[in-house]
């Protein structure tokens, strides 16, 4: 065997070694029962047609990569945003492992929450038993100062009231009375991971406010509230911070997962670090507005913080590209009467400059982009800036208004009139779409991959890059901490998409005595 304990090698390239090669050779002849290669490749060319995708495109019962999870990823995201608290699903604890693997690779960090390991007992007799030990056990183990409660298919199938076993698993003394369990219902067979986002922050809002509005005043405390939603790029926390406070306005932020979800590796475990406070919910009425990051997400918080809070929820788009993030600040500055400062001014005038110099090589480039509503409204608006082309876009968890929106923007720029807007459909269908009208990019999450892979597979000409912009990102390091928002967002954007497109261009002019008479050194 070439595996040998002085010289470890990898599965690549050692699976590439003859003895492997032979091996898999034998195994795919003997026991997989395989179509030739000619059949195979024949079948391949045809889910390459406009004959295929016609097809595809009328499926109904079946989804293949769909671009969204489920809802309680959405309310651990969140849960983790609040200062020690633990995320607490009930439901089986396979679905719970999912959960934390999804964001162990995508953060590249140890995510806490717990599961009641719902079973087949439970899915028959129903889990309040499973909800006493549950608490009780959280509590004991890893001490936080709130438990936050959502649901899986299992839990929501069987009718289980998340209320009534909360209230009594205190009553029977398994958790205190007075002890901070918000909860949200959180079905994974509707919506998505934002979705689930939602329910659960209002159900913390709920918790800590419905019935304490009392003494509570618009504008008393001279905060101003920003609710990011589902939120995966951390530097997006860290820009948000920083321009408020450049701004010298007095925020909060509603549902701050930044540090635990980036501690530092200085021999100290941390379970909890940061987090919006209780208290910075519990006053979160008396702040002068709330200002949602993401709106189209964020439908049953709008929804709480208007008609309980009676804040007046400005109408705003997603703080991506130049004009949007011109819109957040103006309207920061409206509301709480601080003038934007020079520093962000200079930011603006950079990002400017930056789009000018980058504007003949992104002039005309095609794009197809998918992702969650608000970043990719926000990603198909900077491109639009940025006189790119968007061709296909695609959102699973998006509604027939984000459509008609959509449409309604992209008719207001003369490269926006040939895209198509896609809404409920699947990576699968993705494929189809980059095969029969080949875009030059993909912008999209980790699972684009297997669509490059696949236009390259039909030949060089056809393939597909892809720019890893979006949630999740499994095959590359660090790009969590990127930033998407604000003017820093777009400079970080930009730099990424400039500079993919010039690397595209190195790789196809590199030819020896071929194409290398266009292998510039300056770009």
């Amino acid at each position: 065997m070439s595996q040998q304990v002085d010289n470890i090698k990898p599965s690549y390239p050692l699976f590439r070694e003859d003895e492997y090669k032979d091996m898999l050779a034998n195994k795919k002849a003997s026991f997989e029962e395989a179509h030739s290669q000619e059949k195979i490749d024949e079948t391949f060319l045809w889910t390459t047609t406009e004959e295929y995708k016609e097809l595809n495109f009328q499926r109904e019962a079946l989804t293949v990569n769909p671009a969204k999870a489920c809802q309680p990823l959405g309310a651990v995201l969140c849960s983790l945003g609040f200062e020690k608290t633990m995320p607490y699903v009930h439901g089986s604890q396979g679905c719970v492992a999912y959960f934390r693997t999804y964001f162990n690779r995508h953060f590249k960090e140890p995510i806490a929450c717990v599961s009641d390991s719902m079973t087949e007992d439970a899915a028959v007799f129903g889990g309040q038993q499973n909800m006493k030990d549950g608490l009780e056990n959280c509590k004991a183990i890893y001490k936080p100062d709130m438990i936050a409660v959502s649901t899986t298919c299992m839990a929501e199938v069987i009718g289980d009231d998340l209320n009534a076993f909360i209230n009594n698993s205190k009553k029977e003394g398994h958790i205190p009375e007075e002890y901070p369990t918000p909860f949200a219902h959180t079905p994974s067979f509707v919506g998505s991971h934002v979705t689930g986002w939602d329910n659960m922050f209002e159900g913390i809002a709920r918790y800590f406010t419905l019935n304490n509005m009392e003494d509570k005043e618009v504008g008393k405390s001279g905060k101003l509230n920003l609710v990011p939603g589902f939120e995966t790029y951390l530097g997006n926390f860290r820009v948000i911070k920083r321009m408020m406070k450049e701004m010298d306005v007095d925020f909060t932020l509603l549902s701050d997962p930044e540090e635990v979800l980036d501690t530092p590796a200085d021999g100290q475990f941390r379970m909890y670090a940061g987090g919006t406070t209780q208290d910075e919910m519990k006053a979160a009425p008396n702040a002068l507005n709330t200002i949602m990051l993401q709106p189209n997400q964020l439908v049953k918080t709008t929804k709480f913080v208007k008609n309980t809070w009676n804040h007046g929820v400005p109408d705003l788009k997603i703080p991506m590209g130049l004009a949007w993030t011109d819109d957040f600040l103006m309207k920061v500055s409206e509301i709480t009467g601080k003038p934007i400062p020079a520093s962000l001014e200079k930011e603006r005038g950079r990002l400017v400059d930056m789009m000018t110099d980058s504007h003949t090589w992104l002039h005309g480039k095609k794009f197809a982009l998918w992702g969650d509503p608000d970043y990719v409204e926000g990603m198909t608006h900077f491109l639009l800036e940025l006189g790119a082309e968007p061709t296909h876009i695609l959102c699973n968890n998006a509604n027939k208004r984000w459509k008609k929106m959509m449409d309604a923007m992209l008719a207001e720029y003369p490269q926006g009139s040939d895209c198509e807007v896609h809404i409920g459909k699947d990576l699968w269908h993705m494929r189809s779409l980059v095969f029969t009208n080949k875009p030059d990019f993909m912008i999209g999450n980790s699972y684009g991959k297997f669509i490059q892979r696949d236009t390259l597979y039909k030949g060089k000409e056809f393939e597909v890059p892809l720019i890893r912009i979006g949630f999740p990102i499994f095959d590359r390091h660090h790009l969590h901490r990127q930033t998407t928002l604000g003017y820093e967002g777009a400079m970080q954007v930009l730099t990424t998409l400039v500079n993919s497109v010039l690397e595209r261009l190195d790789e196809e002019t590199r030819g020896m005595q071929t194409t290398d008479y266009n292998y510039d050194l300056v770009r």
